[in-house]
Formats: structure tokens, sequence, C-alpha cells
């Protein structure tokens, strides 16, 4: 009875959901509370499947790194990964301390209780010491995810090296290892879809709460979110990329152009991960960057190559903080910088998997998104928008996983020059 609704595109399905939750909320003001009951079943259900993600598509994401690919051009792909997603979410946290979007929502003023911030004011040197957990399986229990994503890091990489190892027996036991949490992503990723199709019903049920409490007044704070996401976007691309390629000797005018159509397909189909073989495509084609580079940069990239999903967790988070009336201190922002780039190395390239990773940040500065909760109810005023943001992620995150590339390609002088007198 139900198949003409999962007939529909899940992009079309949510962006219905919001509209009628807007105007269901609208109209029925206070009473849209009863709705309340049905959003918590979406906010429990994204809950359950955190830590498993993280445990899972971590660890194979620092598996699938051979230790050969550890040498020169895998530790400068590495690094400057990690350099651009650590300046991508600073951008944000930037642009969403310069716009403050949420401020005025007042959620924490409305029918529901907020629920109690656990986070402690400790200095950032502690923060760093307590990444390494002293019980691996307690933190995951617990839900620390800072500690709980370096040891799966760690683990990743043990993993890694017994996979490559001449020793026939260690090989087969690093490989079954890695197969077996290969699975579990696999699995992650089944579960993750179906709960993408009750996210039209849950945000329905979760705008109407919001909307019923704050009348139109929560359209603004929701525009400015946007405004500050995009024009974030805009100054990642064109100072941090555009300024990295003019130091590896790239003319980014050029670049820019040459990449359209990847970058294009990536806006429309809102995935990185899909349009990896337009984007091999396009290294070899348009950039003429050597097959031994991009082979092995840009499926990294899609693997590790964050920087959209870093610049929205950056936004998102403060306009979640300012929304709930509990603005995020300095040492919390500070932790949303680490969390973001270690949980870059395993978030998957695929629709909605930032508004996954949002959870997880918000978890590590004490933000727990209970049900019921006012950080909820601004969580899910986020996830009513996240197509929308999700094109530019996606953008961003292919444009940089080319630029990289490129730059890395440009250094180790693997590119064909010849290519870029060709301008279409």
């Amino acid at each position: 009875m139900l198949s003409w609704y999962f007939k529909i595109n899940l992009l079309v399905r949510i962006i219905v959901g919001l509209i009628l939750g807007v105007v269901v909320g609208l109209i029925m003001g206070p009473q849209a509370e009863i709705f309340s009951p049905v959003g918590d079943i979406l906010v429990r259900s994204l809950k359950m499947i955190v830590m498993p993600v993280i445990i899972s598509t971590i660890i194979v994401g620092a598996g699938s790194v051979t230790p050969s690919q550890l040498g020169k051009v895998g530790a400068k792909c590495m690094g400057i990964y990690m350099l651009t997603t650590a300046f991508a979410v600073v951008i944000g946290l930037f642009y969403g301390n310069l716009f403050h979007p949420g401020k005025g929502l007042e959620l924490a003023a409305g029918s529901v209780t907020l629920a109690p911030i656990p986070f402690n004011e400790t200095s950032f040197w502690d923060v760093l010491i307590m990444v390494i957990p002293t019980n691996p399986f307690q933190a995951i229990a617990e839900g620390d995810v800072l500690a709980t994503i370096f040891f799966c890091i760690s683990m990743g990489i043990a993993i890694s090296i017994l996979r490559h190892s001449e020793d026939e027996r260690i090989k087969n036991a690093g490989d079954s290892l890695f197969y077996l949490f290969e699975g579990l992503a696999e699995v992650m990723y089944i579960v993750i879809g179906w709960v993408l199709e009750y996210v039209p019903i849950g945000v329905f049920a979760l705008i109407a709460v919001v909307f019923g409490s704050q009348g139109s007044g929560a359209f603004g704070p929701l525009g400015m979110v946007v405004c500050a996401i995009y024009i974030a976007f805009a100054t990642h691309v064109l100072v941090v990329y555009g300024g990295g390629l003019l130091f590896f000797g790239v003319n980014p005018i050029i670049f820019f152009r040459k990449i359209k159509t990847a970058s294009i397909a990536a806006f429309v189909t809102r995935t990185s991960s899909g349009v990896l073989p337009i984007s091999m495509e396009v290294a070899d084609k348009e950039l003429g960057v050597d097959k031994g580079i991009y082979s092995f940069s840009l499926p990294l990239g899609a693997t590790v190559n964050m920087d959209g999903t870093a610049i929205y967790q950056g936004v998102c988070a403060l306009f979640i903080g300012f929304a709930i009336g509990e603005p995020l201190t300095f040492n919390q922002q500070m932790t949303i910088i680490g969390t973001t780039v270690l949980a870059s190395l395993g978030t998957a390239g695929i629709p909605g998997s930032g508004a996954i990773m949002l959870m997880i940040v918000l978890n590590s500065v004490g933000l727990d998104v209970t049900p019921g909760s006012p950080a909820a109810l601004a969580y899910a005023m986020i996830f009513g928008i996240d197509a929308l943001l999700d094109m530019g992620r996606s953008c961003t995150n292919v444009t940089g996983d080319l630029a990289v590339t490129c730059a890395i390609a440009s250094s180790e002088n693997e590119i064909n020059r010849e290519c870029w007198s060709n301008i279409s």
C-alpha cells in the first residue's frame, strides 16, 4: 500500500515533508506538539547508528590505505587533505560566529525542557590527552566520540599492516578483520538507507513542532544558515583551493573551468563517491594528471577529504548552540575542529552522510540530541534543509579532491602541461 511513497524521490519527499511541517505548524500552533513522538523516532534512529557507523567506516577507511601508499605521495595526500579539512571547519566556525545563525529562536524557552550539557570547561591540551582512551570499549559504550575515532584509526592502520604482511597467516588474519568491518560498514549503509526513508516523516513532525511554537520567526534563522554555509563554501574554494593551486604553480582559473563537469555532477547528485569515475576522467583528460597519482589520490579523497562537510559541521553546530541558548565556548569549538578532521577519515561520500556526521560532532561537545529536547528540534530544522546544503557540500568535496590531486601532480612533475593549452 505504501509503494507509492517509496517510488517518489527521497529529496522530493523531504522537501514535501518540510513544507507540510511548516504549514501544519503555523496552522496548529502549540497544538502541533502532538507530532513530537513521531519526530522522536527519527532522532532515536539516528542516535542508534552513530557509533556503529564510526567504528565500521573509519576502520575500513584507514585499513584501505596500504603501507606503501603511506610514502612520499601518500604522506602529501593525507597531509594536504587533513590541512584543508582543518581550514574548512575553521572557515565554517568563522562565518558561524559572524552570522550567528539560530540566534533569536530561543527553542529552550518553548514547551520542551533543555537537556543538560555535560561538557566540562577543560583546556585544549586536556582535550587532546582525552582523545587517547584508557578503555576503548568503555569509550564506545559511553559514546566518547573522539576517543573512539582515535582507537578506530589506530586499529585500521594496524589492520592495513597485517593485510600486507609477507606471512600468509598474518595476511589472512588481517584480511579477515578488514572484510568483517567492511561487511559491517555495508550493513550500516543499508540501515542508514532505511532511516533515510523515514526522514521525510520525521522532518514533517519535528518541523511542525518547531513552527508551532516559534511561528514564522523560524524562517530567518534557517535562511541565515544557508547564507552562511554557501558563503563559507565560496570562500574555501576560492581562497584555500585557489591559493593552494597557485602555491603549487597551477592556474586556478583554468583549473576551475576544466573541472566544471565533475563539480556540476557532484552538485546535482549530492554524492562525491558516486561521481568518482567522472572525477577520474576529468583528471586524466582535462587536467593531464598521471594515472599513478589520480588513481590513488581521488579514491582516497572520496573517503577522507570532506571539506564541504567540515564547513557544514562548523556552521550547523553553532546554529544549534545559538538556537537553544547555549552558544559554544572556544574549547568546544576547538573540539569540533579535532572531531571533524578525525571523523572525515570515515565519512561516506553519499547523500545524507553530513547529517549523520553532525550528530557525531554534537555528541563530542556535549550537545546530546535527546528526543524532545531543544537540541533535537534545532537538529531537525537543519535536517529539513539538508538536501539544499548537501549539494554545496558535495560540490566542494569533489572540487577539493581534484585540486589536491592537481597540486600533488604538479609538485611531482606528473602532469601533462599540454592539456592546459586546451581550454574548453
